[in-house]
């Protein structure tokens, strides 16, 4: 024991547990069958599976309509060619105008609507019994109390990252000490104590750290190894999901103020993320099932890539290596919720109700009025929540925004946030979110909310 603790073993024990921990669901009930862990649900099981099925009949007929498979092996010359541009993919302009996005946004969402529970008796016709927003499933949300009573660190009176480190705010009053504290967090190595600290901001020389600590990211020589040996798989075959990648990369970030500058990396980070086959061992409580496909022996999954997941963490990280292993570890965490039908209270068919539910209750006027001239809030910020709000937010604002996100080891707080964006509801507002400061108005809206 004396040498666990000398050597630094212990604390890394620790960590390793805790980072198990806070990604593994509750142990069910022990006669429950495999699905019931993915998925307790039986009809959001069978929405999933239908969801799928229907990605697959996209990517299917575009493979037959351009005569090209899903997977095959790169020929020696393309090889050599895409080593040498590994670096620099950002320079290749493919011709990808045949090639179209397997879905857009609007698609889950118009999914997400026609979801019901066939258990539950619910008119059509709007009644106190029946919710009016767009999601009509009996799903159990937070209202604002238990929300205050989860996210009571961001109250009032307690420090912020994002409201007290303003230049209007002396730094001793409150940002000297918390740098402070963080230096002594990372010099502990300590995973559950960096989560509980980043509940009020991470500071900027000190997020990267702190974020690789709470996902347990090392970046150890033998994860090195095998990030080089996805670079490898990624060089030896080629598959449609890349022509993708390279779409979707031209179309969002390469055209983006902030993010341009790290298509090399976003190229590189995707396309390993493709062919990690450990990235599989997430669906035993993901309620989705991955489409596979067979090249020699290697398995991989396809996807639809998750572009903006990635960009905002290429501004803590330059190493590619430790970029994927963090990318890797905020989806299997977090992200992958925001793409697959289930009931879990992080996931997207529970961040839209409660969302709806929060602004019927809480906004009901302005829900009303949206409502009767057709502008459903709903349908205006779910490409918000479903990028987490990447691509919307100013850098700093999202990266702090994110903080909170791994501090809660939740995604609820992104509901909060489209409530007070839809509260901003004005043309010029929405048309550029990244004025906004997010945490004075998730503060306000939480804890100063009469409830």
């Amino acid at each position: 024991k004396d040498f666990l603790k000398t050597s630094g073993w212990e604390k890394k024990l620790q960590n390793a547990v805790y980072s198990e921990l806070n990604v593994f669901p509750w142990p069910c009930h022990p006669a429950a069958p495999p699905e019931h862990i993915k998925e307790p649900l039986a009809y959001m099981r069978k929405a999933q599976g239908s969801w799928e099925k229907r990605i697959l009949k996209s990517l299917n007929s575009m493979c037959t309509e351009l005569n090209i498979p899903l997977a095959q092996k790169r020929p020696v010359n393309e090889q050599k060619e895409l080593l040498n541009k590994w670096n620099e993919m950002g320079t290749d302009e493919p011709d990808l105008s045949l090639f179209r996005p397997v879905y857009a946004p609007k698609d889950f969402l118009e999914v997400l609507m026609n979801l019901r529970n066939p258990n539950y008796e619910n008119g059509e016709q709007p009644s106190f019994r029946n919710h009016l927003g767009l999601i009509q499933v009996p799903l159990k949300v937070k209202d604002i109390p238990e929300l205050k009573e989860d996210f009571s660190e961001l109250g009032l009176n307690i420090g912020q990252l994002g409201i007290d480190d303003s230049a209007q705010v002396p730094p001793e009053f409150f940002e000297n000490e918390h740098v402070r504290v963080g230096q002594k967090v990372l010099a502990e190595q300590d995973s559950a104590a960096a989560q509980q600290y980043v509940r009020q901001g991470c500071p900027t020389a000190l997020r990267a750290d702190l974020w690789a600590l709470i996902l347990n990211i090392s970046n150890q020589p033998e994860d090195i190894l095998y990030y080089e040996q996805l670079k490898s798989n990624v060089i030896q075959h080629n598959l449609l999901v890349d022509s993708l990648i390279y779409k979707d990369v031209k179309l969002t970030a390469s055209n983006d103020d902030y993010y341009f500058v790290f298509e090399d990396y976003l190229y590189q980070v995707l396309l390993c993320f493709s062919r990690d086959t450990s990235v599989l061992e997430h669906f035993a409580y993901s309620s989705a099932t991955p489409p596979k496909s067979y090249i020699q022996g290697k398995k991989s999954f396809n996807y639809t890539s998750f572009i903006l997941s990635v960009a905002p963490l290429c501004f803590l990280y330059h190493e590619p290596s430790k970029l994927y292993q963090i990318f890797r570890e905020m989806y299997v965490r977090f992200f992958f919720r925001l793409h697959s039908i289930s009931s879990h209270p992080s996931g997207i068919v529970s961040l839209c109700l409660l969302f709806e539910t929060l602004l019927q209750t809480h906004l009901p006027q302005l829900f009303y009025h949206l409502r009767e001239i057709g502008a459903q809030p709903l349908r205006i910020s779910f490409k918000w929540m479903v990028r987490a709000f990447s691509g919307y937010l100013a850098t700093d604002q999202l990266l702090l925004l994110w903080d909170r996100i791994l501090g809660y080891n939740s995604l609820e707080i992104l509901a909060g946030n489209r409530i007070i964006f839809t509260k901003c509801m004005k043309p010029a507002v929405l048309a550029d979110l990244s004025t906004l400061k997010v945490m004075p108005l998730l503060q306000i809206f939480l804890f100063a909310t009469v409830t």
